[in-house]
Order: C-alpha cells, then structure tokens, then sequence
C-alpha cells in the first residue's frame, strides 16, 4: 500500500457481497479494503477507529440500517460513503434517503440484494469510489426551507394538466435544460421546490440515473414542490410551470413543434439519458429559446451541448466549483468556452427566475 493507496471499508450484511467487493478491490493496485462490517453499527464502529477514506455501503442491515449509518458517521467521523443500491423502486427511495443524510452517491446492485458478479458495475464502481475519496462529505443533512401541502399530497399523473394544454397558453416560451450527474438529487432539492408555480420558464432536467431511479426523483421533487414535476413522456411538450424529468434508459429529442421524442438510442458518454443529446436537440428546435444549465457531475456529458445552445443563441450557465459536489461537468463546458455565466447552486433558483 503506497500513500496514493484508497482505503476502503466494506459494508455489507451478506457476506457474498462483502467477498465479491473486496475481490473486486483487490484487483485494483489504487484500492486497499482496510477491512468489512457486517452491519451499520459495526460499520460506524470501524469508520471511527480505522479512518477510511471512503466506505461503500449497504441499506438494508440489522442494528443500523444504512441512511442511520450514514448520520452517525457524518456526525462523527465524516466519511465519504458510496451506496449500493437495490434497482427496485424501494431501492430508489432508499437511495435517495441515504443522498440527502450525506451519502456521496450510488452504484446498483445488478442482480437484487446479492449480486457476487460485479463485472458490469466495476469501472463505474471504482471512478465513483476514487471520485468520492477525493471528495468533502457533506456534515450536515438538507432539511427542506420551503413547506408545502404537497409535502404530505404526492402527485399523480390523472391530476396533471396536458402538458400540450398548458403549451397552448404560452405559444413559445423559453425553456431550461439541466445537465446533472453525481450531487444531482440534492442539488435539485435545493433549487426545483425554490422555484414559483408562476416560474415563467420550462424545465428539462437530464439526471444521469437508471429507470426507476428517474421516476422517484420525479416523484420526490414533485412532493417539494409548488411546480409539476414528473418523467417525460413522448408527446410531452415542456411549458411554464411544469418540470420534466428524462427517464432512466432514454435519451429526450424533440420533434418540430418542441414535443418530446423518447429515443433508445446508444450509450453518449456511457450515459443513457445524455445531456448532450437532449441540448443539441433543443438548440436545433428552440434556438435563442433555449436555456443551459450544466451541473455537478462527474465526466464531460452537457459540454458540447451547452454549446450547441450558446451558437443557437441561447443563454448558458454553469454551477461554480465551490458548490459542485464533482465539478467535472461543469469544468468541461468551461473549457469548450460554452459558459455565459458562472452561478452558485444557492443562486440557481433566483437566476432562473430572472430569466
């Protein structure tokens, strides 16, 4: 083990799960597995007497479950943690959980709760791991600044207006593309439920995550908000006062008129959604309507897009590095030159209501 060496600690409550991770790690000379926890209060146990530099991290375990883990943990020994996630709908909702207790991000499982064959996920697993070592752990959980009935009224899709209805009142507004990846789903939370139902602007958010994933998001951010939020549907034209959210395994197009095409196309920047597919779209459509906003995450994807819409006409912002959990994104579309101006996350929901 050198000084550059990522220690890393293992949680999990099956132990296949634990051998399969630390074989993984093992195969990697930047990994060292400094050793395992079977359960959440081990795990918070040995965060404080072995001081890792990032721990991987389980939900469902007896004693402390994992979102309970990572409280402790950031309330005594901030750590930064990489969940393991179920691909299952309550698998969403307890990444999420875990997200906003200060979890850094999350890979999926890809077979259900045990899954020793870890080949698919293992680069994603590994730049997440080393991206998260790198990383300052957020100490203090977000509490929500805004309160809502919808807090306790989650959304359904028969109480939605058409969104092509709502479009006939506003013929041609302008409409927001968000590019975001890692620190997405809290960097949302503190900008979406901020934002008026009079928003006199669209959005078009592209969080890099799975299906499911997506859908809880929406859901999520719906139940925050005074503003509509859901996953895009084909069809869908975006409009004042409604956010859509691309879905997991698709890429968002839009058609002549502005409405929304859902393509399975192929993988851009190992992502599907891409950033860069839904902007360039929309700058071939919506021209100087076009707004884009890149976010934190990790990679390139939005950057040429972002750009794409700043030679339509449009105007582009980017999240400053200091709030970017992962400045990577953001980062690469500064470097094409594809930035009007630099925005702080706590800015984001006032700048587009200036728009």
């Amino acid at each position: 083990m050198t000084a550059q060496t990522i220690k890393v600690l293992v949680v999990d409550d099956s132990l296949f799960m634990r051998a399969a991770i630390k074989s993984l790690l093992d195969s990697r000379p930047e990994f060292y597995v400094v050793d395992m926890a079977k359960d959440g209060k081990e795990a918070v146990d040995k965060v404080l007497s072995l001081r890792p530099d990032v721990v991987t991290m389980d939900f469902n375990m007896p004693r402390k479950n994992g979102v309970e883990a990572i409280v402790a943990i950031m309330e005594q020994c901030p750590t930064p943690v990489l969940m393991f996630s179920a691909h299952t709908r309550q698998g969403a909702k307890e990444t999420f959980d875990a997200l906003h207790a200060g979890a850094f991000d999350f890979v999926t499982k890809p077979a259900g709760e045990v899954s020793a064959q870890l080949d698919g996920i293992a680069d994603e697993l590994c730049s997440k791991l080393a991206a998260a070592a790198r990383s300052t752990p957020r100490t203090k959980p977000r509490t929500p600044t805004r309160t809502s009935l919808r807090t306790t009224r989650p959304m359904s899709v028969p109480t939605l207006r058409s969104s092509r209805t709502m479009a006939a009142v506003n013929p041609n507004p302008r409409i927001v593309f968000i590019a975001i990846s890692t620190g997405g789903p809290v960097a949302l939370s503190r900008v979406i439920p901020q934002l008026p139902a009079s928003l006199r602007v669209g959005i078009v958010i592209v969080q890099h995550m799975p299906p499911t994933f997506t859908g809880a998001l929406a859901e999520r951010l719906n139940a925050e908000s005074p503003l509509q939020v859901r996953e895009a549907a084909n069809g869908d034209m975006p409009c004042p006062g409604l956010v859509l959210v691309a879905p997991g395994g698709q890429h968002v197009e839009f058609d002549s008129s502005g409405a929304i095409k859902l393509v399975a196309g192929p993988l851009v920047h190992g992502c599907r959604p891409a950033a860069d597919v839904t902007m360039k779209s929309a700058a071939r459509v919506y021209g100087r309507r076009a707004i884009g906003l890149i976010m934190t995450g990790m990679g390139k994807d939005g950057a040429e897009g972002l750009l794409a819409i700043k030679q339509a006409g449009g105007k582009t912002l980017a999240q400053d590095k200091a709030s970017s959990v992962i400045f990577g994104m953001p980062k690469a579309a500064l470097e094409l030159d594809a930035v009007d101006e630099i925005v702080a996350l706590d800015d984001v929901a006032t700048k587009l209501q200036q728009i």
